[in-house]
């Protein structure tokens, strides 16, 4: 029974999203159904209150405010000026501007702490510049999707916080663990970019003019200081305490706008249609969360999660088999609910059976974390997949296709540090 009405939802979803509906309308249709035949809950009335809770968060608030920073950004000379400053280093590196996705997805990711703020505010600012100066479509499309993925593990990760509270594990420990886990996969998306490149060279725009010179590359330097003024100050004054998320937020707006004004690029135009595409950005992933919320709670009160949960830990799998299986189940379930949501379902359940496999919490919560980046672009119903489609206008087949190589990245991560435990747990054990 539990397969089939996983298999019946997830078919309705993918129908749905076939038809052309809303993704975030395609949500809420499956979660109605979900609740109206599978429970005996009171649909609209649940349905109100979870949008209503999910949407008037605080904490929310950061997000539309980073993507009118991006769009600031975007829309004024800041942009060229900080692609200007990195491509005199980036000069010689095969993919060249490619890694300003890896770069700024790994920086912004540890302000922001969401996969779709990241994916979306770096997004704005990055794709049309690319496309601009010629770069491929879809491997810059893919490679933003796979490094806005970067938010779950570079700490401060709310998805560690979660997982720490409902195992007991130390906060700190589990946010020093993902460093090296994090810089690791910053590096498997760079190396899979060169060798992307060197496989593609006709694709890459060729490089104008002849290397530049360490001097060159210094006065460059003045090009970036803005932008990269205006990030220190938003990370600043979180890592110091200053600062909320949200609060740090809207210091990064005014600091862009401020930014803009003594650059004298921003006109009354670029303000008007930098709010009003952020107000749209943000309309469109708030449904997508909203629907997202209701589609949750449809799933907890249907009890899927928890009886698979259980169902796997009956089945007494050694250790790696153990991991294939939450895997895989992780996935599938990503399908459905945001990365915090299967935490809090699902290890209550599963806790007691990771720990009869001897395996380490603190590893576990990271290797959680990872499979949790891969359901966020696994194709067909990845949040991160969603986002781009509403960014870009592209097909989410198409879409899905362009982020496969970075899901693969994203398993030979789980891969390696299955293999080389050390890579997590070598820092907390220094702690």
């Amino acid at each position: 029974m539990d397969g089939w009405m996983i298999a019946a939802l997830l078919g309705g979803l993918v129908l749905l999203l076939a038809t052309g509906l809303w993704i975030g309308l395609a949500l809420l249709g499956v979660a109605i159904i979900g609740m109206q035949v599978f429970t005996s809950r009171p649909v609209l009335d649940t349905m109100a209150l979870t949008i209503w809770g999910s949407t008037s968060s605080w904490t929310l608030t950061a997000l539309p405010l980073f993507l009118w920073m991006g769009e600031i950004l975007f829309r004024t000379r800041l942009t060229a000026e900080l692609f200007k400053g990195l491509a005199p280093w980036l000069h010689k590196v095969p993919g060249r501007l490619l890694h300003t996705h890896v770069l700024g997805c790994g920086i912004f990711a540890a302000v922001s702490g969401s996969s779709a703020a990241t994916c979306a505010t770096i997004g704005r600012i990055t794709l049309p510049e690319l496309k601009a100066r010629g770069y491929p479509d879809a491997i810059a499309i893919g490679s933003l999707a796979g490094a806005g993925t970067f938010g779950l593990l570079i700490p401060p990760s709310i998805i560690m916080i979660v997982y720490a509270v409902a195992t007991e594990v130390s906060i700190a420990k589990l946010f020093v663990a993902g460093v090296l886990p994090g810089l690791m996969l910053m590096a498997l998306f760079s190396a899979y970019l060169v060798f992307w490149a060197l496989k593609n060279k006709g694709a890459i725009p060729a490089s104008v003019g002849a290397t530049p010179g360490w001097g060159e590359r210094l006065r460059a330097v003045r090009h970036l200081l803005p932008v990269v003024a205006l990030i220190g100050l938003v990370i600043g004054s979180i890592y110091s305490g200053l600062a909320t998320a949200t609060e740090s937020a809207a210091m990064g707006v005014a600091g862009a706008l401020v930014l803009s004004l003594l650059d004298r690029s921003m006109t009354w135009k670029n303000f008007v249609d930098g709010l009003s595409a952020a107000a749209r950005v943000y309309c469109m992933i708030g449904l997508i969360l909203a629907g997202a919320a209701f589609l949750t709670l449809a799933m907890g009160f249907i009890g899927l999660p928890r009886e698979v949960a259980a169902l796997i830990g009956r089945m007494e799998l050694s250790p790696p088999m153990l991991l294939l299986v939450l895997t895989l189940f992780f996935i599938v379930l990503g399908c459905f609910l945001d990365g915090i949501s299967m935490v809090v379902l699902t290890m209550a359940v599963l806790l007691p059976t990771v720990q009869a496999a001897g395996i380490d919490l603190i590893w576990f919560g990271v290797f959680i974390v990872l499979v949790v980046e891969m359901a966020q672009i696994t194709p067909p119903v990845g949040l991160n997949l969603f986002v781009l489609q509403g960014l870009t206008g592209r097909e989410m087949p198409w879409i899905a296709r362009t982020v496969l190589p970075f899901f693969a990245l994203l398993a030979l991560a789980v891969v390696l540090i299955w293999l080389f435990p050390a890579l997590v747990l070598y820092l907390p054990g220094l702690m």
